[in-house]
């Protein structure tokens, strides 16, 4: 099958979902065309050269915990995308979710592209840079408050307004657990599912990339440039980018 047959088979599978009952799975490859860099494609994050640390160990939470300033050094340079923008993909998703056809976005992105694009139900795995908070007193900064916490210290580690805490960013570092609740509003949702849409991942995150074990709709369609390990199951694999195959 061709790729224009595989996108049109797609499509003809959206425009015969039921209401409510299509879930979209997204990974980091939904923002690429957003301009923001994967993790483990060749240009991708980590394949990038940042000092004698690898940027895996860079996001993890004992890298945090035990050295802030180097940690929000990498945070502010490499994760931090203000000027990006909506998508395609993002764009048609939040069209679907007005329709009435996609019930929820379940995302590994922790860019808020798809809020940005107007999508209501979004289920962020990850977190978002979009939310701050202070470790001690809880205080909550959003993104622009956290940047200037950041370029007003001295040390680059941004430190509560209230308390002088360290405020971290509300993402999911290596080394922690996800969100509980939306662990579960993520399962829930995709049980439910009769068409399962996952695009632009690598399926190699776990716990995150296990909730397509949860699914036990009609179809599961997977749109990815490189294969993945969950190929074999979808009834559809589409091998290109996620905005050209949803922007329409």
């Amino acid at each position: 099958m061709t790729a224009e047959k595989e996108i049109q088979k797609l499509r003809d599978l959206i425009a015969a979902c039921k209401p409510g009952r299509m879930v979209f799975f997204g990974g980091a490859g939904v923002s690429t065309e957003s301009g923001i860099p994967d993790f483990r494609s060749p240009d991708g994050l980590y394949a990038q050269k940042y000092g004698d640390v690898s940027p895996e160990t860079m996001i993890s939470r004992s890298y945090f915990d035990a050295c802030p300033q180097k940690f929000f050094e990498f945070y502010f340079d490499r994760m931090i995308a203000r000027e990006a923008m909506p998508n395609k993909a993002h764009v048609k998703l939040a069209q679907l979710e007005e329709e009435g056809t996609l019930s929820a976005v379940v995302t590994q992105n922790i860019d808020g592209l798809h809020q940005k694009a107007g999508s209501k139900n979004v289920l962020e795995l990850h977190g978002s840079v979009l939310r701050n908070y202070c470790m001690d007193c809880g205080r909550a900064y959003d993104l622009d408050q956290e940047i200037a916490l950041h370029e007003a210290a001295s040390d680059g580690i941004p430190r509560c307004e209230a308390c002088g805490a360290i405020v971290k960013p509300d993402v999911v570092l290596y080394e922690e657990s996800l969100d509980g609740r939306i662990l579960e509003a993520s399962i829930n949702a995709i049980r439910r599912a009769d068409l399962l849409v996952i695009a632009g991942t690598s399926l190699a995150v776990y716990p995150a990339a296990g909730l397509i074990d949860y699914f036990s709709g009609d179809n599961l369609v997977i749109i990815n440039l490189a294969p993945t390990p969950r190929d074999r199951f979808a009834n559809l694999c589409v091998a290109a980018k996620v905005g050209e195959v949803l922007g329409y």
